[in-house]
């Protein structure tokens, strides 16, 4: 008799998640997961590609509706990817250090998975501009597509560039970054300086969160307490400054707007990642106790290996179907001004779509995250004789990868 599909899914379910170390922290990966998808979905949610006669630009909802500013505080969720990535980065780096593993070998292995499809990217929009330039399409609105296709890599150059830095910035408390951070906004929105010093931000900024995933590997953070701290404080301290320092209170990039929270980071960004980043420590306990569902798990373990393949791809998935769509005319939701509640119901139901063009992507692209080859990738790592967690010498937070 054939077996239903279901059946299925629930028998492969299962076997990923007997293969899985009993010691890997499944809330790990869980949070990795939950990052990526609100990156995702708040692009799909908030950017808009006009067509206006032949020419395509950016807008926003939240630009015509500011009172759907609470939309980027859901889905804003960089702050939680580097909390992870910080954490991942300085524990597999002691975790190396105890094996005896080189530096120049650890941080291949960390940058390789990272980076290889940015490769793929990079090829697809270079022949993609290319054509669209020699087809006679608007400058304009080859550089807006060009732009938000490669958008993401900004954030990824920033976190291989932290991971790199992993072995010196291990025991770097997150107060220090985040005075840097106070110490740009004062000179830039206070005291006049030239707006290009808030790129320093850039790194300082994202490196609050990273660092304090190091404090995490180090035990520092394992009580509720700290959560709490960084959720409250955070979160005052993000009202405090939207309130009465006059930061914007959309937490993403909003076309037209004076400042931008994101591009570069702002203290606004940061103190609010400090939120997010507490938030997401006290979660740990549910999502554990979540993942020990084999149906919950196998849906994270598939979707942290191919993490980078759909952070990379989503935009073109989106843009891909706004090209698609332009075939039957201005569609609501996909071409035209996001000025009503109108075109955010339509946007809504243009999100199963998205996610279809993203599927197509990734069963293109995902052999890239993998390294190209068969059976090179799996869900979870088994043991080797030297990973065992009865391993001496082996701290026991670098222990748990």
């Amino acid at each position: 008799m054939t077996e239903s599909v279901p059946h299925r899914l629930r028998r492969g379910a299962a076997r990923i998640d007997a293969a899985t170390p009993a010691d890997r922290d499944r809330a790990v990966d869980a949070l990795r997961a939950l990052a990526i998808l609100g990156v995702v979905l708040g692009h799909w949610l908030v950017t808009a590609l006009v067509a206006d006669g032949g020419a395509l630009h950016t807008d926003s909802p939240l630009r015509h509706r500011p009172w759907l500013a609470p939309v980027s505080w859901a889905f804003q969720t960089l702050a939680v990817f580097f909390l992870v990535g910080g954490h991942v980065a300085t524990r597999g780096y002691a975790f190396a250090r105890a094996r005896g593993t080189s530096y120049g070998r650890w941080l291949s292995g960390r940058l390789s998975r990272l980076l290889r499809p940015v490769a793929a990217v990079l090829a697809l929009w270079t022949v993609a501009a290319v054509l669209l330039l020699l087809s006679g399409a608007d400058l304009g609105t080859v550089r807006t597509l060009v732009k938000l296709a490669l958008s993401p890599l900004r954030f990824l150059a920033v976190f291989a560039a932290l991971t790199a830095a992993t072995p010196l910035l291990a025991r770097l408390h997150p107060l220090w970054p985040l005075a840097v951070v106070l110490h740009v906004d004062l000179l830039r929105f206070a005291l006049g300086a030239p707006s290009w010093l808030g790129w320093t931000n850039l790194a300082a900024g994202w490196l609050v969160p990273y660092t304090l995933g190091a404090a995490w590997t180090r035990g520092e953070l394992d009580g509720r307490r700290a959560g709490w701290i960084l959720l409250t404080g955070g979160t005052a301290a993000t009202a405090a400054l939207v309130a009465w320092a006059g930061y914007p209170a959309s937490m993403v990039g909003v076309p037209g707007a004076a400042v931008s929270n994101l591009n570069p980071p702002t203290l606004a960004a940061v103190t609010f990642g400090l939120a997010q980043c507490g938030l997401a420590l006290l979660l740990r306990e549910r999502l554990r106790r979540a993942m020990r569902r084999p149906m919950a798990w196998a849906v994270v373990a598939l979707a942290n290996l191919s993490a980078m393949t759909i952070f990379l791809w989503h935009q073109t998935a989106l843009m891909a179907t706004t090209a698609t769509g332009l075939l039957a005319g201005r569609l609501p939701g996909l071409h035209t001004v996001p000025d009503g509640l109108g075109w955010v119901a339509a946007r809504l139901a243009w999100l199963p779509v998205f996610a279809v063009a993203l599927a197509v992507c990734w069963a293109a692209f995902r052999s890239w995250e993998r390294g190209g080859g068969r059976g090179r990738a799996r869900v979870v790592r088994r043991h080797r004789p030297s990973d065992h967690p009865s391993h001496q010498g082996i701290p026991a937070q670098a222990r748990r990868v």
